[in-house]
């Protein structure tokens, strides 16, 4: 799935970052770049993005105000913002994240997947057909790189500190990536992925074996915490057989 983007700016610097940042994230594709939101407004009537990264101080139009007189069944909100004030009110309109500048390459991907996941949950609710090889997936850095990951791939993550490692199915060698459990917890579908230890994330459908409360994924053996214990003992219950 691709998803066309605005970015929308009235800082030449800002507005050349976020268009470095589309360019290098595969699933974007630029399809408006905009110094104010009174001259995105020309265009959106007849072009509508499905995602926009945009601005909130701005002369003429602020972009909390520009937010209120688009579409919300299709287009999604990104506010890039320097000032932290406007958060609150930025989930009143139809806002999926809120980036302070300075933000990293990192966080905006971050908030990128977060809008294709979005788009993707449409399509599957409206009964699209989607491409499976390119649908329910995630992008992450991982050795200067972004790798596409599908979902359906995924067996479990283990997290450390600030890094974690995404095992994969047929695949011996984990992926790395700088990125926070707590981050990848946020990005991942609840209904298809359980945490079940301060340090690992499984996927509920590839649990097979289960063995003194921890999970058997192969020769490895994954704990269940006390603190996740409950919650993974009502998921077993519901599917148990006796």
């Amino acid at each position: 799935m691709t998803l066309s983007c605005f970015i929308i700016d009235d800082e030449p610097l800002a507005l050349g970052l976020l268009e470095s940042y589309v360019t290098k994230t595969p699933f974007l594709e630029l399809t408006g770049k905009f110094s104010s939101a009174v001259s995105a407004l020309e265009f959106i009537r007849e072009s509508v993005p499905d995602v926009i990264f945009l601005d909130i101080q701005m002369a003429e139009l602020n972009g909390m105000e520009f937010a209120r007189m688009i579409p919300e069944n299709k287009t999604r909100i990104i506010f890039t913002t320097a000032f932290e004030q406007y958060a609150l009110e930025s989930y009143k309109v139809n806002a999926l994240e809120y980036l302070l500048k300075p933000f990293s390459y990192a966080d905006f991907l971050m908030a990128a997947n977060k809008s294709l996941q979005w788009h993707q949950l449409n399509v599957k609710a409206s009964g699209d057909s989607v491409n499976a090889n390119t649908t329910d997936c995630i992008y992450v850095k991982s050795d200067y790189r972004l790798v596409q990951i599908l979902l359906s791939k995924i067996l479990y993550i283990e997290g450390l500190k600030d890094y974690l490692k995404i095992y994969l199915e047929d695949q011996s060698q984990p992926i790395v990536s700088h990125i926070t459990m707590k981050a990848m917890e946020e990005m991942l579908p609840g209904q298809l992925f359980m945490r079940i230890h301060r340090s690992f994330i499984v996927q509920k459908n590839k649990i097979k074996v289960v063995e003194n409360s921890r999970i058997v994924f192969g020769k490895t053996y994954i704990p269940v915490s006390d603190s996740y214990k409950d919650t993974f003992q009502e998921f077993l219950g519901k599917r148990i057989l006796i």
